[in-house]
């Protein structure tokens, strides 16, 4: 028997977005850019979408940009913006998502200042860095002309802990920056509203909301102006060209609107499930540590390690047995590399590489955590007996 537990990387789509997507996949296969009847179905079914995604973050349907991701809607709020200005200073959190980190260093090799704001102990953003750090924005982005970029998201991956976005839109409103907030873990999860939060632009993506991989979407406040990343066509009102993938945005949409009208019955299940796994946890693993637990969280998000263990090795065992996570650590080249996240928390490096994840999602049962609970003990004695024999 498997048991998934891995909902923050995926979700398994709901047989009601697989319902009403087959038909845009079959005969109603029109291109929603032609006029004749089959493209005016199409259309208006992607309007009717973009009404129910907007529903979600509680914004204007015009305000939605339909994307390929979460990783384009990100990279197209960076780069849409940059593509505006000849210069400019971007600060982002150490917490955030590659999709970020990634094209804000290319920004820099651009050049583009970039500064980068700390974690608290609890993974919080570290909110008199960000104060400072956006007060030094003012004076060192001199030029009228160049652009100010902040990205925060709101809910990390990793840890599910939560940022006060509201009080960091503040921030940055008095810096004069634009804020991107990276929702993709968080939409579904929380109730969030875009305006309330004082963001002005925001990620979303489908499939980690039951819905279908490869599409997602780019919120965008009404005063933001930007630059495509992909030309050739006035899709999208001319901010992403290319065809839609209508199947695809229809079932992004139908999961929006399930999303919205489970959010609280879902948190409520699912903290529930998670305090227990935390509970047992802490009872039978008195040496484990457990990222986060101090701070607000996702519902369903839990990041914890145990000393001595290497988190890749665990990983494959536990997946071995049957049980589907994650671990804290990115392999490059070659070399398993600790949560950047965790070692912006400060901690050791040694337990970081250790550190598993498990994410809940809205199907997940009692009886699979104390699955999990029996068999990552199981794991983790079998491993710390291993590397006992070893340093004998």
């Amino acid at each position: 028997m498997s048991i998934y537990l891995d909902h923050n990387a995926t979700t398994p789509m709901d047989e009601r977005v697989l319902e009403v997507m087959l038909p845009y996949l079959r005969e109603q296969f029109g291109n929603p850019s032609s006029a004749h009847q089959r493209g005016r179905t199409a259309r208006a079914a992607l309007e009717i979408a973009r009404e129910q995604v907007a529903a979600l973050v509680n914004v204007h349907p015009s305000q939605v940009v339909f994307t390929g991701g979460g990783t384009e809607a990100n990279n197209l709020a960076l780069m849409g913006i940059a593509g505006r200005s000849s210069a400019g200073h971007l600060v982002i959190s150490a917490m955030e998502h590659d999709s970020i980190r990634a094209p804000a260093k290319a920004l820099q090799k651009r050049g583009w200042l970039r500064d980068e704001v700390g974690l608290d102990s609890q993974g919080r953003v570290d909110v008199e860095q960000l104060r400072k750090t956006l007060v030094a924005m003012q004076t060192t982005t001199s030029n009228p002309g160049a652009a100010k970029l902040l990205a925060v998201m709101l809910a990390n991956n990793e840890t599910g802990v939560i940022n006060d976005i509201t009080a960091v839109a503040a921030q940055s409103r008095e810096a004069g920056a634009v804020l991107l907030v990276d929702a993709v873990q968080a939409a579904g999860k929380l109730p969030v509203d875009f305006g309330a939060m004082g963001a002005q632009l925001m990620s979303l993506s489908a499939h980690k909301i039951y819905g279908p991989k490869g599409v997602g979407a780019l919120i965008v406040d009404k005063a933001i102006d930007m630059e495509p990343l992909l030309h050739g066509g006035g899709h999208e009102k001319g901010r992403r060209a290319g065809t839609e993938n209508v199947a695809a945005i229809v079932g992004f949409g139908r999961a929006a609107e399930l999303a919205r009208e489970a959010v609280s019955a879902r948190h409520v299940q699912l903290r529930l499930l998670r305090d227990h796994l935390e509970q047992r946890l802490s009872a039978e693993m008195p040496e484990l540590s457990i990222f986060g637990q101090r701070a607000e969280r996702l519902p369903n998000t839990s990041f914890f390690a145990a000393p001595g263990v290497d988190g890749e090795t665990l990983l494959m065992s536990l997946d071995q047995a049957g049980l589907a996570v994650s671990s804290g650590s990115a392999c490059s080249t070659g070399e398993v590399e600790p949560s950047h996240v965790l070692m912006a928390m400060g901690i050791e490096a040694g337990l970081a590489r250790g550190a598993v994840r498990v994410s809940l999602g809205k199907d997940s049962r009692r009886d699979e955590v104390d699955s999990f609970v029996d068999g990552f003990k199981r794991q983790v004695r079998m491993l710390q007996s291993f590397s006992s024999v070893a340093c004998a």
